[in-house]
């Protein structure tokens, strides 16, 4: 810093200090008594101190007398001095005042007020109190101090009122009265000392205590259970009073942590898995310094009825009899009681079906006895029951409506048959076409439609049907005789009267009767017939609605027939009606007809050529006979052969395979037809033949 600068500094240093002066130089002058606190309590230091504006001289007065003291007067400086007492007393209280003259003879004071007070102290005063509820209770407080003290009682922080009649009230000896003490006076009160007229004062707690002694309630004095391992009860014992009491229990039976359980302030008893052992009286007392109480519980265990059967389901044929036997148990003791839940009544020890001593008996059992019977144990601690089921074969079935249809036959039911017991879950139907014919049946599950089904159309049929369970099949239903239609409203197959049918020469006729046309009129009938080889054919012809036989003609002798007849309506063909019938062979007649003519002709011409070639085979040795008789005998015989070429002799007897004669015994126009006999051809002879060099031949030659 520089020189210059520095007196700058010191030269605005000393304008600062006299601006006071000169700003107090122009005004009066001012005094003040500066104090921490006006109040001071006995043996408290009081410090007072005078401060004056202007230098001059201070003096302390108290009660019109200066105070010249050292030992409390001092003088700090020329416009400062202080009053100090070490340990104030009472009469160190009152006005106090400082006086200044300054150098120009100017006068000026100052006034302090200054309190000095002892307490407020509340010296054996009780801050513990306890009332029994309903008693009227006083809290003193014995509080002192001066000058004099008073007293106030607060509670939460507000004033408690001194007026009469008020239940909790301060009374005019500072005392608090609380009139029919309540539970909810306790707590803590304030007496509040006061110096009066000073803001001092002094607070001391006051506790207050509202006793009660104890009591015991109960919701329920009687309490009934049923036991079982999921069952568990509660005894609530409401326990009341101040302080607050101690809870004991007092039990019928040796206490069992692991079943009976309390709640913290053991208030509450948890009995776990009730068993029958545990009924009885259970005691709960409360005790605390007033008093004591307690309450009784009575505990009524009940055990559940319980029901046992013998068997659970029964499966018996129709006509046996039947015995389930029952047993019931529980506390009290159950009633046992048979119930038939067919109809819903109770069984009584007559009749037919009866419960005798807790058994249930059923003599020859019917379909209407199966089902579900309840055996039922009731008494005060509940019901119990169990079923068994009765099963049994299905009865037959009634109200059955039977519908035929051109290849079936439907059954209805308007109800189903007793069951017996067990579900019906399917149906026999059966079905015949004549007494003497076997049933026949097919098995329909209850749910499909009940229907005969591949029966022919217009034919007649007994059917009936019965229920089917598990147990078995059920009675019949009685018989019922339909005749099945046609299948689209065709008409019925035509009836032939074979016993009339009539075979002349090789023609056939047969009687033709149309006894349903299916609800249409009919158009005709189609006739088809054939021989019965493989290489025929069928014969086809129409004939009209009206005609009453078929008639069939110029059939072949010997054959054996197949006839087809088939009635047609606008709807469609029927079934045809079959009947085989045979044309004898021809009979032999003396009428001549064309083709005899011409056989007997054919054989008049035979006849003459076999005389003229026999007449040349004798004269000429020649014809055709006389032809193969060489070529057979050749063949035969080789030496023939040689007597031909005149080799051999002969004795002029000729013997042909046998046939040893002479020549002259040979019959004359002698024929014979060829036929087979012994595996060898006989052969054909004719005489009156010219010897050639052959019958030059030894009489001995064989040929």
């Amino acid at each position: 810093m520089s020189f210059h600068q520095e007196k700058m500094l010191n030269q605005l240093a000393i304008i600062l200090l006299l601006l006071p002066l000169v700003h107090s130089a122009g005004q009066a002058t001012k005094l003040e008594i500066i104090l921490s606190k006006q109040d001071f309590q006995v043996g408290e230091e009081m410090l007072l101190v005078c401060k004056a504006t202007k230098e001059g001289d201070m003096t302390w007065h108290k009660g019109g007398e200066e105070i010249d003291d050292e030992d409390i007067v001092s003088k700090l400086d020329y416009t400062t001095s202080k009053l100090l007492i070490k340990k104030a007393s009472l009469s160190d209280g009152g006005t106090y005042t400082c006086m200044f003259e300054s150098e120009d003879g100017h006068k000026v004071d100052a006034q302090s007020v200054i309190y000095v007070y002892e307490g407020p102290s509340f010296h054996g005063t009780t801050t513990y109190h306890e009332f029994l509820e309903g008693a009227n209770g006083v809290v003193p407080c014995l509080g002192t101090g001066q000058p004099a003290v008073d007293i106030a009682w607060l509670k939460d922080g507000e004033l408690i009122p001194s007026t009469p009649g008020v239940r909790v009230r301060k009374m005019s000896d500072n005392t608090l009265h609380i009139e029919k003490v309540k539970r909810s006076d306790a707590g803590t009160y304030i007496c509040q000392a006061q110096i009066r007229g000073r803001a001092i004062y002094k607070q001391l707690p006051v506790s207050v205590v509202a006793n009660a002694p104890p009591t015991v309630h109960i919701r329920e004095e009687v309490k009934k259970v049923i036991a079982g391992p999921e069952t568990n009860v509660s005894l609530l014992c409401l326990v009341d009073g101040l302080p607050k009491p101690n809870i004991t229990w007092t039990l019928p039976f040796e206490f069992d942590p692991s079943r009976h359980l309390f709640n913290s302030d053991r208030s509450q008893l948890t009995i776990q898995s009730v068993v029958r052992a545990d009924f009885g009286e259970y005691v709960c007392t409360a005790k605390n310094k007033i008093a004591e109480s307690s309450a009784t519980f009575m505990l009524h265990v009940f055990e559940s009825p319980e029901v046992f059967l013998s068997e659970d389901q029964h499966s018996v044929n129709v006509g046996e009899r039947v015995s389930v036997s029952c047993n019931v148990t529980g506390h009290p003791q159950p009633e046992l009681h048979w119930i038939n839940k067919q109809n819903g009544e109770e069984l009584d020890t007559t009749g037919r079906v009866q419960a005798v001593g807790g058994m249930l008996e059923i003599k020859e059992v019917m379909p209407a006895d199966g089902g579900r019977y309840s055996c039922m144990a009731v008494g005060i601690s509940g019901n119990a029951s169990r079923d068994v089921i009765i099963q049994t074969q299905p009865g037959p079935p009634h109200y059955l409506t039977v519908t035929p249809g051109p290849s079936s036959v439907l059954f209805t039911l308007k109800t189903f048959p007793i069951n017996g017991g067990a579900p019906i879950k399917s149906f026999v139907l059966q079905w015949k076409k004549s007494e003497t014919n076997k049933w026949e049946e097919s098995i329909v599950a209850a749910s499909d439609i009940l229907a005969i089904t591949n029966l022919k159309p217009y034919t007649k049929y007994t059917v009936r049907m019965a229920a089917l369970n598990d147990v078995g099949q059920g009675q019949f239903s009685v018989d019922n005789t339909v005749r099945t239609e046609g299948k689209l409203g065709e008409p019925d197959s035509p009836a032939l009267s074979t016993s009339q049918a009539v075979v002349e020469g090789n023609s056939f006729s047969v009687p033709l009767q149309q006894i349903e046309n299916g609800g249409s009129p009919l158009l005709h009938f189609n006739v088809q017939y054939k021989q019965e080889t493989e290489e025929s054919k069928w014969e086809t012809l129409q004939l009209p609605s009206d005609v009453n036989s078929v008639s069939l003609k110029d059939l072949a002798f010997g054959s054996d027939y197949h006839l087809e007849v088939r009635a047609i309506n606008s709807n469609g063909s029927s079934v045809p009606a079959m009947l085989n019938f045979t044309i004898a062979e021809q009979p032999v007649s003396s009428k001549m007809t064309k083709g005899t003519v011409v056989g007997i002709v054919i054989l008049i011409f035979l006849l003459v050529f076999l005389a003229v070639d026999a007449t040349c085979c004798y004269r000429n040795r020649c014809g055709l006979l006389m032809a193969v008789a060489g070529k057979l005998s050749r063949w035969k015989d080789p030496s023939l052969k040689k007597v031909e070429e005149g080799e051999g002799t002969t004795n002029g007897d000729v013997t042909l395979k046998g046939l040893s004669k002479p020549r002259d015994s040979i019959q004359q126009s002698e024929v014979q037809t060829v036929s087979k006999e012994a595996g060898q051809l006989s052969e054909v002879t004719c005489d009156k033949v010219p010897l050639t060099k052959n019958e030059r031949l030894h009489p001995t030659a064989n040929l």
